[in-house]
């Protein structure tokens, strides 16, 4: 097994627990890897760090998997994580829908398994990870014998690794437009055409805590996808619920949501491109006691961070003078670029424009079966605040 050495003043980050090791942190090397091999870290003077997958062609040149010398990495590793996984969950209750993986904070770096039911979809994101794609599958049919499994490896980041971009199915083929439950809802979930892996499952924990605000209330959510935030509201109480997104298909499934429990009569959506009308609505003198935003990353890179800012400040300006006095604001952001001091930061300079004073009501972060690591900020990227508009 290859051998790699940090280097002496750039390796305290990674030997303080974090799993990326950048291509400028690697000093000497023992040995070759083929793309993809599991090697050896060791810091400058011969210590051992652990052992990770390698590709030369990632800024991440390698991801840890293990920081045990004595661990082998095969089939039976990734079974093990993964029962371990599952167990952390059950502990905390996510036992119908959860995160079953998150990367990195369930030290296994660039995969993701989302578990509906009995369904399970996969996303393995770097080329090492990919490697074991078969040994992944098969520690899920051993635990949970489930229904399906199916690959959303559609994404671009996967083209930086030198993989390609697929998708389609790791079992026996099945129905992909399935329904789940949350919170005594339920929803539709198209798993092979839907968003990411076909549904949010990392702000279930947030929807409940709209329960307080939406009783009797006039609710407006914006960038709505297939509105389940709007149905909460309905289940919560509100009188009328108004869902906006720019996508058709988004609506089509949102309006479908509410006739399958029964809201139709309550929530109504709308094909509409947000920044287009909340600024005219404004002028109009539309009111609602709640505004929901929960808009999408804006950047996926550091170089348009302050393009993020920007976009979130003004979206959430918007937002504000559509709420009327001492109704609320539930506003939410999805990217671990932008930090929650910077989203505070933007969410303060948006009421300051809009002459509204905030008083605090909830500030959370994603569902716990996206667990956050301290010492891997990245793990923590949804910032998720509630507020009065006095």
């Amino acid at each position: 097994m290859a051998k790699f050495f940090l280097r002496k003043k750039i390796g305290d980050r990674v030997a303080n627990g974090h799993p990326w090791v950048f291509g400028n942190e690697l000093g000497d090397s023992e040995g070759t890897a083929e793309p993809g091999d599991i090697v050896e870290v060791y810091s400058y003077n011969g210590s051992f760090i652990g052992k990770g997958y390698i590709n030369p062609a990632s800024q991440i040149r390698i991801r840890l998997l293990t920081r045990d010398k004595n661990e082998t990495i095969d089939e039976q590793f990734f079974y093990k994580r993964i029962k371990e996984a599952w167990e952390y969950r059950k502990l905390l209750g996510y036992v119908e829908n959860c995160r079953l993986i998150f990367g990195e904070a369930d030290m296994l770096p660039a995969l993701i398994i989302d578990k509906f039911n009995d369904h399970f979809v996969i996303q393995s994101l770097a080329l090492g990870i990919e490697r074991w794609k078969g040994a992944i599958v098969n520690a899920i049919q051993k635990i949970f014998n489930p229904k399906g499994i199916y690959e959303r490896n559609d994404v671009p980041v996967r083209t930086i690794e030198g993989m390609e971009q697929i998708k389609g199915f790791l079992s026996a083929p099945f129905e992909t437009n399935i329904t789940i439950n949350e919170n005594g809802l339920k929803f539709h979930v198209d798993i092979e055409n839907g968003q990411k892996t076909g549904y949010f499952l990392d702000q279930q924990d947030n929807r409940r805590a709209i329960k307080p605000i939406v009783k009797d209330a006039d609710v407006l959510e914006v960038f709505c996808y297939t509105g389940t935030f709007s149905l909460h509201a309905a289940h919560y109480g509100a009188k009328s619920v108004l869902g906006l997104d720019i996508s058709e298909t988004a609506v089509a499934t949102a309006r479908k949501n509410a006739e399958l429990n029964g809201y139709q009569d309550i929530c109504k959506f709308e094909a509409l491109n947000a920044f287009d009308v909340l600024k005219q609505w404004a002028k109009d003198g539309r009111r609602y006691d709640v505004v929901m935003l929960d808009p999408p990353a804006f950047t996926k890179s550091r170089e348009n961070i302050q393009k993020a800012v920007t976009g979130y400040k003004e979206v959430n300006l918007r937002g504000m003078k559509l709420v009327k006095p001492g109704g609320f604001l539930v506003t939410a952001s999805c990217t671990n670029l932008v930090t929650p001091e910077m989203f505070l930061n933007v969410i303060g300079d948006a009421a300051k424009d809009a002459r509204r004073t905030l008083r605090q009501v909830e500030w959370r972060t994603q569902a716990s079966d996206h667990p956050i690591l301290w010492n891997v900020p990245s793990t923590q990227y949804l910032k998720f605040l509630i507020v009065q508009m006095l």
